[in-house]
């Protein structure tokens, strides 16, 4: 289970807490990444580095007391400290003739499929050129409340990880394991060597917040294994503090957490389930059993669409699946009810006689 040899692209999510050292970032801890990484590419492997930190350095930067809550306020720290991120990570991989690549991310391109297709070509050629792209979510000028977009980067990590199918995501956090419980609030808590599962119970297991300069906690962490788990990515979650942490990872040293996969969607599906939702169409028991048994959704088991949304967007089918719609919200409320062959009667011969294609319907549970 913690055999690694043989996987080739890794992901390597560093947060806040790791990288901070009296509210500016460790130079000395990210020489030490940038030697590790080196030692995996010098394995053949091809790494990806998601960070987290523009803000906190920001305000450091601007000797605040505290992360700041106004969402300007937190995208003037991001604009303020990215580019002093970027400069200790450049200098520090060119101690070994490493270069290294900024890619700053929204939560937009990723739900988009053209934009998110593009960005898959961009990583591929980097990693092809020996390159190691730096991720980070593009904070200054994000539409997204800060910090909920990708959860400190946890779920971003995830996606990305998903995206150019890598075959381990390492999360580099301040805690030594996921517990079954606070650790910081019982004695007994005890680390979770392996997780086959991610259930009702491991999610209670989680905490809620992160602390001072941090968005993330446990709780999104779980999230970011969930997604990477349906690309049939291994995650290991552990102390990024531990000497030499991702060389034992890679060595399959029983370090942190792993978390296991349980399926491999396609890339498309995986697109679909991991966008954010314009709408909702809510349909009846029979129309649900039969999109789960791979047919297409018709319109005569639509009840009622939540919300406006265009054709080609991805939605909701009863908070159940994400689908990809052939029609708008206002074309699906005309439409909702009615057989198939009314479809091309009510909006034109050229159209589809179906809402949502099975190829174009993924299940959020399995």
């Amino acid at each position: 289970m913690r055999n690694f040899e043989k996987a080739k692209r890794v992901v390597i999510k560093i947060g806040t807490n790791i990288l901070s050292k009296d509210d500016s970032i460790d130079a000395g801890y990210v020489g030490q990444v940038a030697g590790q990484v080196n030692s995996l590419l010098k394995m053949g492997k091809q790494v990806v580095i998601v960070t987290s930190g523009a803000i906190g350095m920001g305000a450091g930067q601007l000797k605040l007391a505290a992360k700041p809550n106004e969402v300007r306020m937190r995208q003037a720290c991001a604009a303020i400290g990215q580019p002093l991120l970027m400069a200790e990570y450049r200098k520090a991989f060119e101690q070994f003739g490493v270069t290294v690549a900024q890619v700053l991310l929204t939560a937009e391109v990723l739900n988009n499929r053209k934009t998110y297709l593009n960005l898959q070509n961009s990583l591929e050629t980097l990693l092809k050129l020996g390159v190691v792209p730096v991720l980070n979510e593009n904070d200054s000028i994000s539409t997204e409340e800060i910090g909920t977009a990708f959860g400190d980067n946890d779920r971003l990590s995830a996606l990305v990880a998903s995206k150019i199918d890598a075959d381990l995501l390492i999360i580099l956090t301040d805690t030594d394991a996921l517990y079954n419980k606070d650790p910081k609030k019982y004695s007994d808590a005890k680390p979770i060597d392996t997780v086959f599962e991610i259930n009702e119970e491991i999610l209670k297991s989680a905490g809620t917040k992160g602390s001072k300069f941090s968005a993330g906690g446990m709780k999104t962490k779980i999230e970011a294994a969930k997604i990477a788990a349906n690309a049939a990515c291994r995650i290991v979650l552990a102390n990024g503090r531990i000497e030499n942490v991702i060389e034992h990872i890679i060595a399959g040293e029983t370090i942190g957490t792993l978390f296991l996969p349980k399926r491999k969607l396609s890339n498309r599906e995986r697109w679909i389930l991991n966008s954010s939702p314009a709408g909702k169409i809510n349909i009846d028991d029979g129309a649900l059993r039969a999109v789960k048994n791979k047919k297409s959704l018709l319109p005569s088991g639509i009840k009622s669409i939540e919300g406006t949304f265009e054709a080609g967007d991805v939605i909701w089918l009863n908070d159940k699946a994400k689908a990809v719609t052939n029609f708008n919200s206002e074309e699906l409320k005309s439409l909702a009810g009615k057989h198939s062959t009314e479809i091309r009667k009510l909006l034109g011969p050229k159209r589809r006689d179906v809402v949502a294609l099975p190829e174009d319907i993924v299940f959020v549970d399995y």
